[in-house]
């Protein structure tokens, strides 16, 4: 509609009229200014609760260490309990070895108990004495084995082997079968056997009986001992079956020392040994659950305080994180809608709606810049329009007609440079869409996933590694928003070196390599729905005297050529960029696909202004043009087009090292 003009949001006057008074990369800069504001605070949080946290936890440790031991002093000491009871009643050195290995490691764990917690001195005290008092028991165990040792090898065993040698003395006294002693002496040597094997039964399994049985034969014995005396033939079997009767009694003696020594050993495992490592385990579990107590008090005040740090890093993280979002959906919306703006503004401009003026000139930022630039792109069309009637008005004078057909020539050269640039900018448009984008989908996803944050800790099921987790994703989505915010930035800084350059051409050295991977980095966003790959080859060190921006807008179009003529049936394809120094002044540059191609017809047009295959789809027929324009004339190189249907397209270009002032132009 005549003299309608695009007018600002109202948010324009809000927070993104403040924000477009800043210049974008400042705008980006606030954005990593409050994620790194925020990472501080939570550390600062996290180091102002990690004393406490650590102090709780060092306590939990000690308490559980200490319950540890209690339960290895417990295991030790019935394990050594019943070593001791297996020794007496199974003596041998390899069990006395493995007590007194028992013994050092539990005597090691009790010299570690200065590690509990102090409040349970007095309990380990009381388990110190049971344990002096188990291994007091041994001693006096093992004193008594060695008095039954003694007494049956030099008493039991010393009157057996003298009353066997009276038997063999009474037997070798017997001459005749006819001897009437002869009959209870055999008797009475059976009865000796037999008291013989129960004694060394009773040795070895202390069984009340067989030293029942080992009195019963001496009793026997004993009462055979009249008769073999009254029947006896001589002095000397008279003789050996008196030293029989003492023999015999010094042997009961024995079995009833033996007796008493089984007693009080069975008395010390009970009242000792047992009723130690009985009073040891309780004890023991009284201490343990005491200790469990402290851990539960000890657990509980880690809880607290956990509880307490998440819920603070929950509120700052989440208040900041509001803001940020806040700040940056404004920036967006601070760059975006001035790109929108300034998009229409180039629609109407090329549907010769110059009526419309372009709105946000007056900003002070890059985009203001921009939209200067268009402004100055849509006076010189209107300037053109005004050319071109002065030139049919002016018919009447040949001379007069020949001026102003020169004006309207360089006026509309241009309105055709300024095409180009207008061609860019909603390129630049397009491209910045995609980091903005990007930053509002991951500035959304951050708060999506604060919000479940938020929620898991009013849930108090958090867990350290779920919060190691949500500040690392925080710390990359910070990141990602800075790189795309940067890189709309980078794109809209270009944009307006590419005009300060196509309105004040000035050359200037800049490295080959590196200005072809920042416009390759530009591009790449194009082929995200396309499944294409761009790739580059340029050595190093080329140093160029010439015009990035405008290199940079050769590159672009015959990119955006390539991507929309080659690959229209959405196939998979291959974009390659090689560049190499051809002699010391020149380089040689290689733009290929392996597109569609042209065919010879489209090939030999492909260069003239406003030819193009895609006549009503969009085309305008001027990239090509605009490409051939500044090979020539602004770089003064040469350029040509190879192209195959079905193989692909080619350009080769060469463009001198250092531009002259006569081609700058």
């Amino acid at each position: 509609m005549p003299g309608h003009q695009f007018k600002a949001p109202s948010g324009t006057f809000g927070l993104e009229g403040l924000l477009r008074r800043l210049p974008i990369r400042w705008r980006i800069l606030s954005i990593a200014a409050l994620n790194t504001a925020v990472v501080l605070l939570l550390t600062l949080l996290i180091l102002d609760g990690a004393g406490g946290l650590r102090s709780a936890w060092n306590e939990l440790v000690l308490v559980r260490s200490s319950e540890k031991l209690l339960t290895s002093i417990e295991t030790e000491s019935g394990r050594l309990q019943s070593l001791i009871h297996r020794y007496f009643t199974q003596p041998s050195p390899a069990v006395l070895d493995e007590i007194e290995r028992r013994r050092t490691t539990l005597l090691s764990l009790l010299g570690k108990t200065n590690v509990v917690d102090d409040t349970l001195e007095d309990s380990l005290k009381l388990m110190s004495s049971n344990t002096e008092k188990l291994l007091a028991a041994f001693d006096d165990l093992r004193k008594a084995r060695v008095e039954i040792s003694e007494t049956y090898e030099n008493r039991v065993l010393k009157s057996a082997r003298e009353i066997s040698g009276l038997y063999a003395i009474m037997e070798s006294t017997i001459t005749g079968q006819e001897s009437l002693v002869k009959p209870p002496l055999g008797r009475s040597r059976e009865a000796f056997s037999a008291a013989l094997v129960a004694a060394n039964s009773y040795y070895l399994s202390h069984s009340a009986n067989s030293a029942q049985e080992a009195l019963n034969g001496l009793d026997a014995i004993e009462r055979t001992l009249p008769v073999m005396l009254d029947l006896a033939a001589n002095d000397l079997q008279r003789a050996a079956l008196t030293a029989l009767g003492q023999r015999v009694g010094e042997l009961r003696t024995s079995l009833q020392a033996l007796t008493s020594l089984f007693d009080k050993q069975a008395v010390i495992l009970s009242d000792n040994v047992d009723r130690s490592q009985a009073e040891m385990t309780a004890t023991t579990t009284a201490l343990t659950e005491r200790i469990r107590q402290v851990e539960a008090q000890v657990q509980s005040r880690l809880d607290r305080t956990l509880n307490s740090v998440y819920w603070k890093i929950a509120v700052i993280a989440l208040s900041f994180l509001a803001i940020i979002a806040l700040i940056a959906s404004a920036i967006a919306a601070s760059v975006n809608r001035p790109l929108t703006d300034l998009m229409h503004a180039m629609s109407a401009i090329v549907d010769n709606r110059l009526e419309d003026k372009v709105s946000g000139a007056d900003a002070r930022d890059e985009i203001g810049s921009m939209a200067r630039a268009i402004e100055v792109f849509r006076q010189n069309a209107i300037a053109k329009l005004k050319a071109e009637d002065e030139l049919r008005t002016a018919k009447e004078s040949a001379e007069a007609a020949l001026v102003n057909l020169q004006t309207a020539q360089k006026s509309l050269i241009e309105a055709e440079k300024l095409a180009a640039l207008g061609g860019l900018v909603a390129g630049v448009a397009h491209e910045v869409n995609n980091p903005v984008g990007i930053s509002l989908t991951v500035a959304s996803t951050l708060a999506r996933r604060s919000e479940e944050f938020a929620r898991e800790v009013e849930a108090g099921n958090l867990r350290r590694s779920r919060l190691n987790e949500f500040i690392a994703t925080t710390l990359d989505a910070s990141r990602q928003l800075s790189a795309n915010l940067h890189r709309a930035g980078e794109l809209i800084q270009s944009f307006k070196q590419v005009a300060v350059d196509r309105s004040h051409a000035e050359a200037r050295i800049f490295d080959l390599k590196e200005a072809t991977q920042q416009i390759i980095a530009s591009l790449r966003p194009g082929l995200a729905k396309r499944q294409l790959e761009l790739t580059l080859e340029c050595p190093d060190g080329i140093s160029m005297n010439s015009y990035p921006g405008p290199y940079g807008q050769v590159l672009t179009n015959l990119f955006i050529n390539s991507v929309t003529h080659g690959f229209t049936d959405g196939r998979e394809g291959a974009i390659a960029l090689r560049i190499r120094q051809q002699g010391e002044k020149y380089v040689a540059i290689e733009f290929s696909d392996n597109g569609r191609g042209m065919s010879e017809d489209v090939r030999r047009h492909a260069f003239e202004p406003f030819f193009t295959t895609l006549r009503g789809q969009g085309g305008t027929g001027l990239g090509l043009h605009i490409v051939y324009n500044i090979v020539t004339q602004k770089l003064g190189g040469q350029i040509a087009l190879t192209s195959r249907p079905g193989v692909g397209s080619t350009f080769s270009i060469v463009l001198p090292r250092e531009v002259q002032a006569t081609e700058a132009k």
